[in-house]
């Protein structure tokens, strides 16, 4: 937005919306206009105080009030994590738009990243596992214990292009990371980790997903999502033809499509001896309790073994490790 002065100089600008909240700007130095720090919204009803003085030295104010138009269509936005959680070291910043965002360099401008250390990050576009666009922002490597770290994304008013609409809410969250934990699974011993600071704290038999098909669990570093304790899973979901139907505990997701981490009592047999799981990574009923208890979301899940589906990708859960940190800065929109 911005405010001119025909004759004479600007002394003082004021815009007020109907909220009472104050759109902030600045006055040029020849004091010839004000221009908003920010986009105004869809609409909203603003009102314009301005102090001006002429050439021959007099005072004047003008008060004016407009209206902006309401966006045809408007684009939402979610995001994670909540503001005021702890987080793992892996955790992404990650938005998720309901429709389609054209204008990717002009949104993420809006977006804003600051930590209590100055990490070194960047954003990242990728299409989230459902097929949204999707922008996530991830460190250059995991995260240093303790670091703080808010989001500002000024979104309001701003257009995400013809087939998006325009975004009509901000959006902000503040987190805090936790002790770095790193979850260590070897499919090919059958052996799951937790590595906390550096140091192994407990190593737990597993059973892997069946290798030679669709069953095959997948490699690389899956970041946990959620910890959904006692769900029930039906393989249908996940296009298993010999899909089942079980109520499983201590459920940890690690991926969208499916792959978690869970007790697997009926799967006893195999725990440390073999991979027979339809794609998760199965234990005892006493370790995953155990494991589910001292995890949180954000802590990483680095998995290795030669008989896999592949590396999880990117939009499948918080998969952008995966990706070279040279790769993942090109998928800025401002590179």
């Amino acid at each position: 937005m911005t405010v001119a002065a025909s004759h004479g100089r600007l002394t003082s600008v004021t815009v007020t919306g109907a909220d009472g909240r104050r759109l902030s700007g600045k006055v040029a130095a020849d004091g010839g206009k004000w221009v908003s720090d920010r986009k105004v919204a869809p609409g909203a009803a603003y009102t314009v105080t301005a102090g001006t003085r002429t050439e021959g030295g007099a005072l004047a104010t003008t008060q004016a009030s407009f209206t902006t138009a309401e966006a045809d269509r408007g684009n939402k936005v979610d995001w994670r994590p909540g503001t005021g959680a702890t987080v793992g070291v892996a955790q992404p910043i990650s938005l998720v738009f309901d429709h389609p965002v054209g204008n990717r360099a002009e949104a993420e401008k809006q977006l804003e990243v600051t930590t209590s250390d100055g990490t070194e990050g960047s954003w990242g576009w990728i299409r989230d596992w459902p097929g949204r666009d999707r922008v996530d922002w991830r460190p250059k490597s995991y995260w240093k214990p303790g670091t703080k770290v808010t989001l500002n994304a000024e979104l309001n008013g701003t257009d995400s292009g013809p087939d998006g609409g325009w975004f009509v809410r901000d959006c902000t969250t503040t987190f805090t990371v936790g002790a770095r934990q790193v979850v260590e699974v070897d499919l090919d011993r059958h052996r799951l980790t937790l590595v906390r600071d550096g140091r192994t704290v407990r190593s737990i038999p597993v059973s892997g997903g069946t290798p030679g098909g669709d069953k095959r669990s997948w490699r690389g570093t899956a970041v946990l999502m959620t910890k959904e304790g006692t769900i029930n899973m039906n393989y249908e979901t996940v296009g298993l033809g010999d899909a089942y139907d079980k109520m499983v505990d201590h459920s940890m997701r690690l991926t969208w499509s499916g792959m978690y981490a869970h007790a697997a009592p009926w799967n006893a047999r195999h725990f440390g001896n073999a991979n027979r799981s339809s794609g998760c990574i199965g234990m005892s009923d006493a370790d995953a309790a155990w494991l589910h208890g001292r995890v949180r979301p954000g802590d990483p899940f680095e998995i290795t073994g030669e008989d896999t589906k592949g590396v999880v990708d990117p939009g499948n859960g918080f998969g952008a490790w995966n990706v070279s940190w040279t790769a993942w800065r090109h998928k800025s929109a401002l590179r």
